[in-house]
């Protein structure tokens, strides 16, 4: 983390950066979000309305893979954030204003089926674009890490659990399960945090946010990400119903979605491995980057697993362990408050 005087320094710069960047002498900065990485984002009043600067630092967050997957996405007509002005070199960025709430703000149970078809509307444009060569790729060595994010961050480092050589075994076979059934699913662009709290609602959107991680990566990953959100729950009919109508909309797409139970279960799967994933990330967050908001939502991925595994009994040995050695020691150990 910097220090004083280095945010200080950061800071000064920022707003000498933004007034220059808008031609507004007097202009002042106002913190407009917050997120897990290293990035903030910052609002700025000027004559025609507003502005938002993007500040990453280069020496923490290179910018420029953000710019490029904005042009990629935007080739494809999603909407994504317009740009203004961008110092690569320096990690400004100056961008149109979104607006403040975030579609995690404004969906409830009465509107999310409208608001979720437009979001389906975004993520099947991303999901025809054609990957560029070298693009990143959702493969074995990411399965990997993210496998490790679980095990090491959230069983060791948060709930003390050293598991014995049966339950290893037990949690291997299931990743591998996992892992196998990720890899053999046909591949598109892939997001990897299609959810709402980065989607933004306006008029031709939802406009797609923090995409400059998106991967070559499973058809069903995305679909599974937004209506089983790490801050949001609905009711597993509601999400059973949403992820048939994508499925319906995807074939007429013409993106490369198995026959629907097919789909349904790839869904559900990937939907485990990504629960495991962030309980890893929740935990590292916390006990490495002092960012304790994320942890408290633990419980609702466990409510997420407790309603996908009986589904599946080839994923029973996950189960096992869940029940026998996870759940026990998360009641031991008290959440920290957000």
């Amino acid at each position: 983390m910097p220090d004083a005087a280095a945010a200080e320094e950061r800071a000064n710069a920022r707003l000498a950066w933004a007034r220059n960047a808008t031609d507004v002498k007097e202009l002042e900065l106002q913190r407009a979000s917050v997120d897990a990485g290293y990035r903030s984002y910052w609002r700025a009043q000027v004559g025609d309305g507003s502005r938002i600067v993007m500040d990453s630092p280069p020496e923490l967050e290179d910018v420029r893979p953000w710019l490029r997957m904005r042009a990629l996405l935007a080739s494809g007509g999603v909407r994504v954030p317009q740009v203004l002005m961008e110092d690569t070199a320096n990690g400004f960025v100056l961008m149109e204003d979104l607006g403040g709430p975030t579609l995690a703000q404004v969906i409830d149970a009465d509107n999310a089926d409208a608001q979720f078809d437009a979001a389906i509307k975004q993520l099947l444009r991303l999901q025809k674009i054609q990957p560029p060569l070298g693009m990143g790729e959702f493969g074995h060595a990411l399965l990997q890490r993210d496998a490790g994010l679980f095990e090491d961050w959230f069983l060791r480092r948060h709930l003390g659990l050293e598991l014995d050589a049966d339950d290893l075994q037990r949690l291997e076979e299931a990743q591998g399960l996992l892992m196998d059934n990720a890899l053999q699913q046909a591949r598109v662009v892939t997001h990897r945090d299609f959810m709402p709290r980065n989607l933004m609602p306006v008029d031709d959107g939802p406009a797609v946010l923090d995409f400059q991680d998106c991967v070559v990566g499973p058809v069903a990953y995305d679909p599974v990400s937004l209506f089983k959100d790490a801050f949001l729950s609905w009711p597993i009919e509601r999400v059973d119903e949403w992820l048939a109508r994508y499925h319906a909309r995807a074939l007429q797409a013409r993106i490369p979605v198995p026959h629907l139970p097919e789909f349904r279960r790839d869904a559900d799967w990937l939907g485990v491995q990504r629960h495991l994933k962030i309980l890893g990330i929740f935990a590292r967050l916390h006990y490495r980057d002092g960012k304790s908001r994320y942890l408290p939502d633990a419980p609702r991925f466990i409510t997420y697993l407790d309603e996908v595994l009986p589904r599946y009994r080839e994923l029973d040995p996950l189960r096992e362990v869940l029940d026998v050695r996870i759940r026990p020691a998360m009641e031991r150990m008290p959440l920290p408050s957000p």
